[in-house]
C-alpha cells in the first residue's frame, strides 16, 4: 500500500454516478444543444436556477449558477474588496483555507473568531461587531464544518441571525455538506431561519453529485445578484452550460435523492471506520471531532506534539494529511491540530493510514519523554 491521503477532501470514485452523466449530458445535448453549446445568460442555465429557486423558496432572479461556488465567493469578495478599497471581514477559526487565500489576495482584514464543539461562539461575534469598523460579511460554514467537522448549535444559529439583523450585517452560510448527512436530524439554515433578508446561500453539486461538473449556485438577497451577475459577465461572459445542463437533467429524471442515499452510505462507512480506528489506535491523550456529517475529523495532537514536526515524518511514512494551521489566518493557530479527510480513502486505507499516524505519534511523544528526562540528568550533572 502507498502513501495514503487524508488530505483530499473530494468523494470516493465509487461515489460519482458516472453512466447516468453521461447518458444525462447526451440527452441534455440532444434536446437543448443549440442553447447551451453556445453564449447564453450569466446567471446560469434557467432551467437549473429555476430548479434551485424552487427549491430555495426564492425567485430565480435571486439565484446566480457559478462554476463551482468557490468562484461564486470570489465574485462576493471582488464586490466588497476588489480596487484596493480594504475592509473588514469576519471568519470562524480555524476555516475553510480557500477563502483565506482569496480574501488575502484582495488585501482584506480578516478577523478570525473562535468556534467550539458547538461551532461559532456568538459571544465572540457580538464583541467583534462592537469593535472596529463594520465587517462587509461574515463568512460561516455551519453544518459539518471545513476543516472541523462541527456543526453549529440551533440555539447559536438563531442567535447569529438575531446579531446580523441587529447589525444589518451580511452573512454569507457556505453550505456543501449539509445534505451529506450520517446520522442525527438536520437543522434550519441560518438563510431559513433569516428568510433570506441579510443571509446569502451559497451551495454546490460537487459532494452530493460529482465536483468535476463544477456546478454552484448562490442564493442572494436581491440587491447582491444584479452586482455578482455582472462580476460573473465581465470574468467569463457565460457559464459552463453544459454541465448546469447535465445536471439538471440529473435532477429532472429523479435521480438526486437516491444518489443522495447512496454517497450518504458510502461515505457514512468511511466516517465509521476512521472514528473507530482513531479509538483503537490513537494515544489516550489526543483528542478529535465526532461529525454527524461531511467530509473531515479534526484531529488535536497529544501533549505537546507539533504538526510542523509530524507532517514531515506522515509523508516519510507514506500517510499524509493537512496542518491545522492551514485553515487560520496568517497561521496563527492550529500548531497542534490536523485535517483528516475520509471521503476519499478505502475503508482499509483508513485503518492502515490512521495505523501509521498512531505509531508516529506514540514514537513522538516516547521521544519527547526521552528526550524531559536527558535534560533534567543533564541539569542535575550541571548544578
Amino acid at each position: 500500500m502507498g502513501t495514503i491521503s487524508f488530505a483530499r477532501g473530494v468523494p470516493a470514485p465509487e461515489c460519482l454516478p458516472v453512466e447516468e452523466l453521461a447518458d444525462c449530458a447526451r440527452a441534455a445535448i440532444e434536446r437543448d444543444g443549440r442553447t447551451i453549446l453556445s453564449y447564453g445568460s450569466s446567471g446560469g442555465y434557467a432551467p437549473l436556477r429555476e430548479w434551485i429557486a424552487e427549491r430555495h423558496r426564492v425567485e430565480p432572479a435571486r439565484v446566480l449558477v457559478t462554476n463551482g461556488s468557490l468562484q461564486g465567493f470570489v465574485f462576493l469578495a471582488q464586490h466588497f474588496f476588489a480596487a484596493g478599497r480594504g475592509g473588514r471581514v469576519l471568519v470562524e477559526a480555524p476555516t475553510y483555507d480557500r477563502p483565506l487565500k482569496i480574501l488575502a489576495a484582495l488585501g482584506a482584514e480578516v478577523d478570525a473568531l473562535p468556534v467550539d464543539e458547538d461551532g461559532l461562539e456568538p459571544d465572540a461575534l457580538a464583541a467583534a461587531l462592537d469593535a472596529g469598523t463594520k465587517p462587509s460579511f461574515l463568512y460561516t460554514i455551519p453544518t459539518f464544518q471545513n476543516p472541523s467537522g462541527r456543526t453549529l448549535s440551533l440555539e447559536r444559529r438563531r442567535r447569529l441571525v438575531e446579531l446580523a439583523r441587529e447589525a444589518d450585517l451580511l452573512v454569507l452560510e457556505d453550505d456543501p455538506y449539509g445534505l451529506v448527512r450520517y446520522e442525527g436530524e438536520p437543522l434550519p439554515s441560518l438563510f431559513e431561519l433569516d428568510g433570506g433578508e441579510r443571509v446569502a446561500y451559497s451551495s454546490s453539486f460537487s459532494k452530493t453529485i460529482a465536483p468535476g461538473t463544477r456546478v454552484g449556485y448562490f442564493v442572494l438577497p436581491a440587491p447582491l445578484e444584479a452586482d455578482l451577475e455582472a462580476l460573473a459577465v465581465s470574468t467569463y461572459i457565460t457559464p459552463a452550460l453544459v454541465s448546469q445542463a447535465t445536471v439538471h437533467e440529473f435532477l429532472a429524471r429523479g435521480n438526486f435523492e437516491p444518489n443522495l442515499e447512496r454517497v450518504r452510505r458510502l461515505l457514512g462507512a468511511r466516517r465509521d471506520a476512521m472514528l473507530a480506528a482513531l479509538e483503537r489506535e490513537v494515544p489516550d491523550d489526543a483528542d478529535w471531532g465526532r461529525p454527524d456529517g461531511g467530509y473531515f475529523v479534526w484531529l488535536d495532537l497529544p501533549g505537546e506534539a507539533s504538526v510542523a514536526d509530524l507532517l514531515p515524518r506522515a509523508e516519510a511514512a507514506g500517510v499524509t494529511f493537512v496542518a491545522g494551521t492551514d485553515f487560520y489566518p496568517r497561521a496563527r493557530g492550529g500548531a497542534s491540530s490536523a485535517r483528516l479527510a475520509f471521503s476519499f480513502v478505502s475503508l482499509g486505507e483508513i485503518d492502515e493510514g490512521v495505523k501509521r499516524l498512531a505509531e508516529l505519534l506514540r514514537d513522538g511523544a516516547a521521544a519527547g519523554t526521552t528526550g524531559t528526562e536527558a535534560a533534567l540528568r543533564a541539569g542535575r550533572s550541571r548544578g
